[in-house]
C-alpha cells in the first residue's frame, strides 16, 4: 500500500458533492445523506452527522397495524428510524456494499436486512412469502418499496440480477443470498430434496426461492443467515 502524506490522505478521503441528489455514495460502503425534511432510514446505521437533524424509532403503528402484527409475530425483521431536520447524515452498515436505486412509481421487494434507507416519497410494506412459517429464521419476511424517490439497498460484495422470463424459465435463489428482486414476481419456497440429501443436510441449499414470470432477482456472493437485532 502506497504511504500518503497528511494532507494526501485528507484529499483524498474527503467527502465529495457531485450530485444534485439528496442520496449520495461518498464511497461503495458509505452514503451521504443531503436532509432537508425526512428520510426513513436503518436503525442504528448512522456513523456521523452535521446539522440540526433529530433522530425517532418507528412509531408503534406508523406503518399500520397490519405491519405491526407481522413485526409482532416475527420478533425482528427491519427497524427503522426517522432522521428529520436540515444536515447531513452518513450511513453506513457493516462494511456491505451500498446501491442506490431511483423508483418512479415502480415497487421492488427487498431483503428486510439489506434496507438501509430510502426517502419519504417511497412507501414502505412487511410481507410475508407464502408455505415458509416455520421454515426460514429470518427470512420470512421482506420489504415491499414503491412510489416515487430513492432507495438505498445493501450487499455483501458486488450483487448480480438475474432475468427472468419466458426464455430464462423459472430461476431459484438461496434465501439467505437473495437481496432483492421486482414487484411483479411472487416467489415460492421450495424444498429440493435430492439435493439436501446429496449435501448431507436437511436446509440451506435444499431450501430455494424459486422465481417465474416476467422481472428480475438480485444475488450475492454471500450467504447471509443473521438478522437485524432485536430491541
Amino acid at each position: 500500500m502506497t504511504v500518503r502524506t497528511l494532507e494526501q490522505f485528507l484529499a483524498t478521503t474527503q467527502e465529495k458533492d457531485v450530485s444534485a441528489d439528496a442520496f449520495e455514495l461518498e464511497n461503495p460502503h458509505l452514503l451521504e445523506v443531503r436532509l432537508d425534511g425526512m428520510v426513513w432510514a436503518k436503525s442504528g446505521a448512522m456513523v456521523a452527522r452535521k446539522g440540526a437533524v433529530k433522530f425517532t424509532r418507528e412509531g408503534i403503528l406508523e406503518q399500520g397495524l397490519g405491519t405491526l402484527l407481522k413485526k409482532m409475530a416475527s420478533g425482528e425483521g427491519l427497524k427503522l428510524m426517522k432522521a428529520e431536520g436540515q444536515g447531513r447524515v452518513y450511513l453506513a452498515d457493516a462494511g456491505k456494499q451500498i446501491t442506490l436505486l431511483r423508483l418512479a412509481g415502480e415497487s421492488i421487494f427487498v431483503n428486510g436486512n439489506d434496507v438501509l434507507a430510502f426517502e419519504s416519497g417511497v412507501q414502505s410494506k412487511i410481507t410475508m412469502m407464502r408455505k415458509v412459517a416455520g421454515m426460514l429464521s429470518g427470512g420470512l419476511f421482506n420489504i415491499r418499496l414503491s412510489g416515487h424517490g430513492i432507495v438505498a439497498i445493501t450487499s455483501h460484495y458486488e450483487p448480480l440480477t438475474l432475468p427472468v422470463n419466458a426464455r430464462t424459465g423459472p430461476i431459484f435463489t438461496d434465501p439467505n443470498a437473495t437481496v432483492a428482486w421486482a414487484g411483479t414476481l411472487t416467489p415460492e419456497l421450495v424444498t429440493d430434496i435430492s439435493l439436501g440429501t446429496l449435501l448431507g443436510r436437511g436446509s440451506g441449499e435444499s431450501l430455494q426461492m424459486r422465481f417465474a414470470g416476467e422481472g428480475w432477482v438480485v444475488v450475492q456472493p454471500y450467504e447471509e443467515v443473521t438478522f437485524q437485532a432485536k430491541g
